[in-house]
């Protein structure tokens, strides 16, 4: 390493922080009107991203330049995208010389993908418009080599779409956003008490009934507030393909949730006979237009049995994720214990209680999803009876429920609500919008671990990764939604990428720096985060009732 070059773990402001930066003094690499854009076998994904972003966003046409394999000079102007086998999955190598060019190798397309993210980044805030704002001015990638590589494979993001509707740009729009910060996992939260969003053909009733409900309390569930007008709306299975297609060009993988056997109203609202007729009169239900737990829950039949079978087998059809999401988390039993035609069941079946009944219907869709090659999900509830071999975990109510399924051999994504439910309130000020939960500030989410330390290696091994999750009671839009998301995270997506040191150990400072490069490229995307400094005054929601929980969130 000469005089002019030095080690830096992320001095150019790149979030997630790389492995390894190499930085020069000497000139970096010019993009101009005359730079091309040479694109390898297997690397169609990231070719395309760069031409439809950079290009519009630079005013640079891009067009195609030759492989120097086939006797094409190194030259300055000119980016190449090449896959290098001799590295692992998702890492890439990107190289900026001002004699040769850019270069950006993966160890396969989605490892090109996130070499090509990093080279935006390194271009500056103009890069993430979506038109040039100095048009004909030259940008300069610095002369470096940066060598990278995730720490996960699954580096995620929860949208419920159910409490408040997104309609489909939006969520198009979060999928970039996402890809921005190297995000690869969309789980996609389709269905609750409040509204149901997917199209499935068989059962029309499910949109036209139950996405619509006639009112939404505006706030906490205890908020006196109504927002008196309907609130719904659904994605057409067209949608739902595009949104599947337009994340996998962006190499993420999205995972849907169909909630069973409860956070159901909106189902049973459309279709009664899922509910227990036994005990309430289930035609007289309405979507619910509240928030909490109903315990409007399905009834454990086989007539629902068959009836998600049939909502599972359309949704394998759309979505190719090798996980598929059932919820199983916080399902009432008050009406189990009430109904005769339960109690009938827990007895025909030889269970011992309503817990019981709930783990029935769970593994009844764990087995049926293993026999079509694919593997169940679900929150950590789901442990309680016991699984298939292949089923996985998301561990949100602490850490508890992902040790004891790694443990049993399970996979875990660890979402503690107490550390990353991105819907809890980031400050304790007065102006924080609609505050929830606990007080979870940037540095928190950056301190963040999701592998306890009460795991071996090869328990640890079980943990796939990580993700935030935006549940969007008090998100009534995106505006809301950006706001509890960002910057947060941004921090998440470094935890979930980078290997960094023990949370005492990370340098908070660091990230701070970077996230001070980092704010210009969220301006120019758009995004309505909150300012380090509190929220603007027309982010705030005076008057409308949160739940704030005071002091540290209990670490369990």
């Amino acid at each position: 390493m000469n005089d002019a070059t030095r080690e830096s773990p992320a001095s150019p402001g790149v979030i997630p922080a790389p492995r390894s930066v190499r930085e020069s003094a000497r000139p970096g690499v010019p993009l101009g009107a005359d730079t091309t854009l040479w694109g390898g076998p297997g690397t169609g994904t990231a070719e395309r991203w760069l031409r439809h972003t950079l290009g519009p966003a630079l005013g640079l046409p891009l067009p195609p330049g030759a492989d120097r394999a086939r006797g094409a000079r190194n030259t300055p102007d000119r980016v190449r995208l090449l896959i290098d086998e001799s590295l692992r999955p998702e890492a890439y190598v990107l190289d900026a010389d001002a004699e040769r060019g850019v270069e950006i190798r993966g160890g396969d397309p989605a490892g090109v993908f996130w070499g090509a993210q990093t080279l935006r980044q390194l271009i500056g805030p103009d890069a993430f418009r979506r038109a040039p704002v100095r048009p004909g001015a030259t940008h300069t990638v610095p002369h470096l080599t940066i060598e990278d590589a995730p720490r996960f494979g699954w580096r995620g993001c929860m949208l419920d779409v159910s409490r408040h509707f997104m309609p489909k740009d939006g969520v198009l729009r979060h999928l970039d956003l996402m890809a921005a910060h190297k995000l690869n996992v969309f789980h996609f939260h389709l269905t609750d008490d409040q509204g149901w969003r997917i199209e499935i053909k068989r059962y029309p009733k499910l949109t036209e009934t139950g996405s619509w409900r006639a009112r939404t309390k505006f706030g906490h569930r205890a908020s006196p507030l109504w927002e008196e007008k309907p609130h719904g709306g659904f994605y057409t299975q067209d949608d739902i393909r595009e949104i599947v297609a337009y994340a996998a060009e962006r190499h993420i993988s999205v995972v849907p949730e169909i909630d069973i056997p409860g956070h159901s109203q909106a189902a049973i609202a459309a279709y009664p006979e899922l509910g227990n007729t036994d005990v309430v009169d289930t035609l007289s239900l309405s979507v619910w237009d509240t928030w909490g737990v109903s315990k409007n829950v399905l009834a454990p039949t086989d007539n629902a049995l068959r009836f998600y079978e049939g909502v599972f087998e359309e949704l394998l059809g759309l979505f190719p994720s090798e996980f598929i999401h059932v919820g199983g988390d916080e399902c009432a039993k008050d009406q189990w214990q009430a109904s005769p035609s339960a109690q009938a069941r827990i007895s025909e079946l030889g269970l011992a209680d309503e817990d019981g009944l709930q783990s029935w219907f769970i593994r009844h869709f764990d087995h049926w999803l293993t026999a079509r090659g694919r593997r169940l999900i679900g929150w950590d509830e789901i442990l309680e009876g016991g699984l298939a071999p292949g089923a996985a975990v998301s561990s949100w109510r602490g850490y508890r429920g992902g040790i004891t399924a790694a443990r049993a051999g399970h996979d875990v994504v660890m979402c503690p609500e107490q550390q990353v439910y991105l819907d809890h309130r980031q400050a304790d000020g007065p102006d924080e919008p609609v505050p929830i939960g606990f007080v979870r500030t940037l540095e928190d989410v950056y301190r963040f671990e999701p592998v306890p330390p009460e795991l071996t290696p090869a328990q640890a091994r079980h943990v796939l990764g990580t993700q935030a999750n935006l549940w969007t009671e008090v998100m009534e839009d995106r505006a809301r939604v950006d706001y509890q998301a960002f910057p947060r995270l941004v921090a998440l997506a470094e935890v979930a990428w980078s290997t960094l040191p023990a949370p005492a150990e990370r340098d908070f400072a660091d990230f701070e720096r970077r996230m001070t490069a980092h704010y210009p490229r969220l301006d120019a995307l758009g995004v309505a985060y909150r300012p380090p400094a509190g929220p603007l005054p027309w982010q705030r929601r005076p008057g409308v009732l949160g739940r704030p929980i005071e002091g540290p969130p209990p670490n369990v």
